[in-house]
């Protein structure tokens, strides 16, 4: 083993006693809170678009979308994947030595011009620059806000201290899409009018964050210009970091999950949109009278507050995290971190399992509280789990490398999951091969304009929109693309509980040579 590996192994796994809940709270530092702030700012501007970005690109024209089939769809969102996970993996270090200020405040700039690219330009190539723009800039602005929160923890309350961020993301990653129900039944554009408007509120929070342990990076940069200390280039310095196979196997493994996050992401709006009637909700929980105006808006509801729009469904999941993430912190602070986001894996594939079997809108609920334990089990673990194994002047560089697993599930599930989505369970392309049943031409289906099939299917067949939707869900194997992404999480959730027994197998090897070293007095 070489000494990159013995550090790695030994750091993730030793035990650290964690401090309670509310002593954990109370040791977090104002600057950690500023960028919760400032993540929660960005997030919700994110999804405001992200959340969306598949039903923008699949609606029809004459309703202001892209008019785009999810095969196409699938390019940019892959597009967007690569620029926005692949950056910060070669440019993370560019925060430890510019300074994570400035990489922050570089970020909030280009992130700008991405949504404004999208909002001016509703075209494919429109949207993927705005994509790829935003993109860039979310690889950037990543690095720099983490960094920083490692910075301003400790092992003590690390657990709860990732808890409270990814609470505070999801705060923004609630909002976000609640804002984008709202204003996409106005304008498609002005979702990404307001998410510029948005992001550009992190000027403010700038004003008062002040970067941790800058005088060390100051004098550490000091050190590399007047030659004490020799350094690598960024590029040759991440790839010899990246070599060591316990980062190597974290990153195989762990892609499982960001595979069905994004599956869930992505697929859930279409999937919701399709085939879940989402009034039994409304008229469970509100009666025939309908909800008020407030809970129309919260709940991102149709303007009509008789159903809840798909991202609403979809936003249930931010909500869980955004009320109850720093108590599950607080649980899992007792598990260690391997294990944490195995069973947090082996949760989220079991909620795609349910997705699969059923289109009920309760079932449909109570899949995504079971995929949101599992994510809060999970994604917050992983990001404690990288910061404590990276070297002290390396953190942004190894929170950097954290975008490797999400890349590679992220990208994978843009490809494949609207591919077998388009081929499998897409109302749009299922109606076109029921209008050429019905005696239409190649030709004719043609015609149709994307986003609009299944609306002619219903004038063709004369069925109510409903019973038409019941017949087409029954008659195909609408669950199978489901089935399939929950057979890649499962993979996952046992290579990720043998990988804990493996890590930490080595660094109990580790620290008995340690104590029989120790232990032998010197010659």
């Amino acid at each position: 083993m070489s000494e990159g590996d013995k550090d790695l192994t030994t750091t993730s796994v030793k035990d650290v006693k964690q401090l309670g809940t509310f002593a954990a709270i109370a040791s977090l530092s104002y600057v950690f809170w500023i960028c919760g702030g400032m993540e929660m700012v960005e997030r919700l501007a994110f999804y405001g678009t992200r959340q969306v970005a598949g039903l923008y690109g699949t609606d029809s024209v004459s309703n202001g979308g892209l008019g785009l089939v999810e095969a196409e769809v699938g390019i940019i969102m892959t597009i967007w994947v690569i620029t926005q996970t692949f950056v910060p993996v070669f440019t993370g270090g560019l925060s430890d030595r510019i300074g994570y200020k400035e990489t922050i405040f570089a970020s909030t700039v280009v992130k700008i011009g991405g949504y404004l690219l999208m909002a001016i330009f509703p075209t494919f190539w429109g949207f993927m620059a705005g994509a790829v723009v935003l993109a860039f800039g979310t690889g950037i602005f990543k690095p720099g806000i983490q960094g920083t929160i490692v910075k301003a923890t400790n092992r003590q309350n690390s657990s709860m201290a990732w808890g409270i961020f990814y609470q505070t993301v999801n705060i923004g990653g609630f909002l976000g899409p609640v804002l984008a129900a709202y204003m996409r039944q106005l304008e498609w554009a002005y979702v990404f009018y307001a998410c510029a408007a948005i992001i550009s509120l992190n000027f403010l929070l700038l004003l008062s964050y002040k970067e941790v342990d800058k005088e060390e990076r100051l004098a550490h940069r000091e050190k590399v210009k007047n030659g004490t200390v020799q350094e690598e280039p960024l590029w040759l310095d991440s790839l010899r970091e990246l070599s060591n196979p316990v980062l190597v196997w974290y990153i195989v493994l762990f892609s499982g999950f960001w595979f069905m996050l994004y599956i869930f992401w992505d697929i859930g709006p279409l999937y919701f949109r399709d085939w879940v009637d989402t009034s039994v909700l409304v008229r469970d929980i509100w009666g025939e009278e309908g909800p008020s105006g407030f809970a129309i808006r919260f709940f991102a509801m149709n303007n009509e507050g008789t159903a809840i729009m798909p991202e609403g469904v979809v936003n249930l999941n931010s909500m869980l995290i955004m009320v109850i993430c720093f108590w599950i912190a607080g649980l899992s602070a007792k598990i260690k971190a391997a294990n944490s986001m195995a069973i947090g894996t082996f949760l989220a594939s079991g909620a795609l399992i349910i997705f699969g079997g059923f289109n009920y809108a309760w079932l449909i609920v109570l899949a995504v509280v079971i995929f949101s334990l599992g994510e809060m089990l999970a994604s917050p673990k992983s990001s404690e789990y990288v910061g404590n194994i990276a070297p002290a002047q390396k953190k942004a560089m190894y929170l950097g490398f954290s975008q490797l697993p999400l890349a590679i599930g992220w990208m994978t599930e843009s490809f494949v999951g609207f591919y077998l989505y388009g081929e499998l369970a897409s109302k749009e392309q299922i109606s076109r091969r029921m209008l050429e049943t019905e005696g239409w031409s190649a030709d004719q289906v043609a015609s149709v304009p994307n986003g609009e099939a299944f609306e002619k299917l219903v004038e063709v067949t004369g069925q109510t929109a409903e019973a038409l939707t019941s017949q087409l869900y029954a008659a195909n194997d609408i669950g199978t693309v489901w089935y399939i992404m929950a057979t890649v999480g499962i993979i996952s959730a046992f290579g990720l509980y043998h990988y804990g027994k493996w890590t930490y197998r080595i660094a109990s090897l580790r620290e008995e040579e340690e104590m029989k070293t120790q232990a032998t007095p010197a010659e």
